[in-house]
């Protein structure tokens, strides 16, 4: 008897720690459904693109699809792979069918355009024109985009590439990331500046070159956790207490919002949000909310400002949004177009990207 009340209170004890666990597991699940997806949904979807943003996107892509040139490239003062790769990114950031919509045959002829000018040795992406690892960088991130989102079959059908020339979105991917390991290699800096072969290195080269290595990292391709440490230390000792970070490791911070944005960018990217200097440097670009972006590297600082103060600070992101919104629709040109120092397929292109993350679209940009 004694033993059957035993058994009796050990099935109720079990039963306890059964419901227990399952009632651990439901609290669990929906703690990490608010972690992945934020507690607002609107962060993570948006409450739908603003009628503007559709507006000047809409002229934005008439203009890159009415001056894009035969060989799948578009001219600019510096062009290159790089200039073709956000212009590629440009036509899929709204969501347009990359395989079948209307952007279509514009985004494969860019591919192929950046594929076939990939040096097959040592897998820089160089481009017809002007070749620098900012050009490598965004190009990369290109592929990286495109990777899995468009169809290499169709890629490649009916383009009169000869069959040496070509190479799927996946092999000219991995070539592009060996590449930039093996010049981050031979950096002492452990990190890039314009050539492969440098030995010193900047953060602006560097994050675009480290942002490449993200996309191609979300989208499957092995990168090295020790190639994406060395790359973040070098921001870490590029950035201050007040959060300014430096050009290069001698020079002194200064107060560029552009190498701050893009510092926050990479360390919330790369996991870093704990640290002192995440901390630091987006709180230095949440002050300098109306900071008047001007000049010959303007798109580059309002790209990498929307990507960082969407990390950082939603709710900052949407009060900077409206603003840049409202902005770009005063530069926008007649013909569509955004002109900067880099001609007007870059400057239109960044545009669309600078507002790419109303769409919440590409892989690169999500929380």
């Amino acid at each position: 008897m004694k033993k059957q009340k035993q058994n009796k209170y050990l099935l109720k004890s079990r039963e306890i720690i059964v419901i227990g666990f399952i009632g651990l597991l439901i609290l669990y699940s929906s703690y990490t459904d608010k972690l992945a997806y934020g507690q607002d949904p609107t962060l993570r979807y948006g409450p739908g693109v603003p009628p503007s943003v559709r507006t000047i996107n809409d002229r934005c892509l008439r203009y890159l699809v009415n001056t894009q040139l035969a060989d799948g490239s578009w001219q600019a003062s510096r062009n290159g792979a790089g200039i073709t790769g956000i212009c590629v990114m440009a036509f899929m950031a709204s969501g347009e069918d990359p395989d079948y919509g209307p952007y279509a045959e514009n985004i494969r002829k860019a591919l192929r355009n950046i594929i076939t000018t990939q040096n097959p040795k040592s897998g820089f992406l160089q481009g017809s024109g002007h070749g620098s690892m900012y050009h490598h960088g965004f190009a990369m991130l290109a592929l990286s985009e495109a990777y899995g989102a468009v169809s290499d079959d169709l890629l490649w059908k009916d383009s009169g590439t000869p069959e040496s020339r070509r190479r799927t979105i996946g092999e000219a991917l991995e070539l592009a990331v060996r590449c930039a390991l093996t010049a981050q290699e031979k950096n002492p800096w452990g990190a890039w500046r314009y050539t492969l072969t440098a030995r010193d290195a900047d953060t602006t080269v560097a994050g675009t070159v480290l942002m490449g290595i993200f996309g191609a990292r979300n989208a499957g391709i092995e990168v090295p956790n020790e190639a994406i440490e060395k790359a973040l230390n070098f921001f870490q000792t590029c950035t201050s207490r007040g959060g300014g970070v430096s050009y290069m490791p001698s020079r002194s911070h200064g107060d560029s919002i552009t190498r701050s944005a893009i510092a926050t960018l990479v360390y919330a990217i790369g996991k870093r949000k704990d640290t002192q200097e995440y901390k630091a440097t987006a709180e230095f670009i949440k002050r300098r909310l109306d900071y008047n972006v001007s000049g010959g590297y303007m798109f580059y600082t309002l790209y990498y400002m929307a990507q960082a103060l969407f990390q950082s600070d939603f709710e900052a992101w949407q009060t900077w949004n409206l603003s840049t919104i409202e902005r770009l629709q005063k530069l926008q040109r007649g013909d569509g177009s955004f002109n900067s120092n880099y001609g007007r397929a870059y400057g239109t292109g960044m545009a669309v990207l600078t507002l790419a993350l109303n769409y919440r679209l590409l892989p690169i940009y999500e929380r």
